[in-house]
C-alpha cells in the first residue's frame, strides 16, 4: 500500500529553483533512501512533505488524500538541525514533544518509560538537555520522532553523531519500526547505511530527480559488466591473451605471482569467453561480478558518468 506520493513538486526561492519536477512515493513499511549532494533540494521537499513551506505547484498525498496541516501528526520528523531546549531536563522536554503530537500524559509516561530503558538513559531523565552528549542528544530526539508511533518517519541524517555501536542501535530500530509497517523516508550521506537497510531510492541532483526504484533495479540499471579475475601467472601474458572483446579497466599485483584484472565485457561477450581466452595463459584462481555499490552509483549519478538527466 503506498504511503507517500509527491506529484510534480516545483519550488522556485527568487532566482533558484530548489525542485524541478519531483515526482516519488514510498509504501507502507518500505524504508526508502532519499539521496543527493548537498544543496540537491532533498531538505525543501523533507520541508514540504512536514507543511512547513508550501511548493510552487503539484501536490503531496498521504494515503491517498492531499496532505492537509492535520496530518502532521500521523508523521515522526527528525530534522538534521536538532531542536532541544538546553535548559529544560530531558524527561520534561520528552513529555512536551509528546503532548505536542496529541498523546494523554499518562501515555507519554508510559513509552518514554519504556524507551528511556530500551536506551539505557532512565538515570538521565532529570538531566538538563545541555549536560547530555551529542550523542545521548540524538538519542533523546529520535525516541521524541517515534514515541507517537507515527506511519511515516523522515530521518534527515539520523546517524550523526552516533559511534558505532550507537549507530547500529539506531539501525536496528528503524529496521523494527519498518517490520512493524512504519514507512521510513532517509536522507543520509552515509551510502553504507543505504546499502544496509534501504529498499528504494531516489537521488536527486540539482533540483532534478536523476535515479529512482528499488535498490535492486538502480544497481541493475548501473550494472556496467565489469569482472574481477584472480589468477596466477604473469599480467602480461593474461593481457595479451584478451582479444576485442574484452577490456583491461584495471589491474593489482598481490604478490609475485598473484594478481586481480578488472575486465569489461564487450561486444555480447560471456564469462566462457573471457575464460577461453585467458586459460591458456593463466591459472585463474577466482573470477567474480564487480555489483556497483551505492557510492559508486552517487558518485557516478552526481558525476553525470552515467545515466540521469544532470542538466
Amino acid at each position: 500500500m503506498e504511503i507517500l506520493r509527491v506529484e510534480n513538486i516545483i519550488k522556485q526561492y527568487a532566482n533558484h529553483r530548489a525542485l524541478d519536477d519531483i515526482s516519488i512515493s514510498t509504501k507502507q513499511g518500505e524504508i526508502f533512501g532519499l539521496l543527493g549532494p548537498n544543496g540537491a533540494g532533498k531538505t525543501s521537499l523533507i520541508r514540504i512533505i512536514n507543511q512547513i513551506t508550501a511548493p510552487d505547484s503539484g501536490q503531496i498525498l498521504l494515503n491517498g488524500q492531499e496532505i492537509t496541516r492535520e496530518d502532521i501528526s500521523k508523521i515522526g520528523y527528525l530534522p538534521e538541525e536538532r531542536g532541544l531546549y538546553k535548559k529544560m531536563k530531558v524527561g520534561e522536554q520528552a513529555l512536551y514533544f509528546a503532548r505536542l503530537k496529541g498523546m494523554s500524559k499518562s501515555e507519554a509516561k508510559r513509552k518514554l518509560k519504556f524507551w528511556f530503558e530500551k536506551f539505557e538513559i532512565s538515570s538521565w531523565t532529570n538531566k538538563k538537555v545541555e549536560e547530555l552528549s551529542k550523542g545521548m542528544a540524538q538519542k533523546i530526539q529520535f525516541i521524541t520522532t517515534v514515541l507517537h508511533e507515527p506511519k511515516l518517519l523522515i530521518l534527515d541524517e539520523p546517524f550523526s553523531g552516533f559511534d558505532p555501536i550507537n549507530t547500529e542501535l539506531i539501525k536496528s530500530e528503524i529496521l523494527r519500526l519498518k517490520e512493524n509497517g512504519t514507512s521510513i523516508m532517509l536522507s543520509t550521506h552515509n551510502m553504507n547505511s543505504v546499502e544496509e537497510i534501504c529498499d528504494s531510492i531516489a537521488l536527486i541532483n540539482k533540483s532534478k530527480l536523476v535515479v529512482s526504484g528499488s535498490l535492486e533495479d538502480v544497481k541493475k540499471q548501473y550494472d556496467s559488466d565489469i569482472y574481477s579475475v584472480k589468477f596466477k601467472g604473469v599480467m602480461m601474458a593474461f593481457a595479451n591473451a584478451l582479444w576485442t572483446g574484452f577490456e583491461l579497466i584495471d589491474k593489482e599485483q598481490l604478490d609475485d605471482n598473484t594478481a586481480i584484472a578488472y575486465i569489461k565485457m564487450k561486444n555480447g561477450n560471456k564469462v566462457n569467453d573471457l575464460l577461453k581466452a585467458i586459460l591458456p595463459s593463466v591459472e585463474v584462481e577466482e573470477i567474480h561480478k564487480v555489483i556497483p555499490s551505492m557510492n559508486d552509483i552517487f558518485i557516478k549519478a552526481v558525476g553525470g558518468e552515467l545515466g540521469g538527466n544532470n542538466e
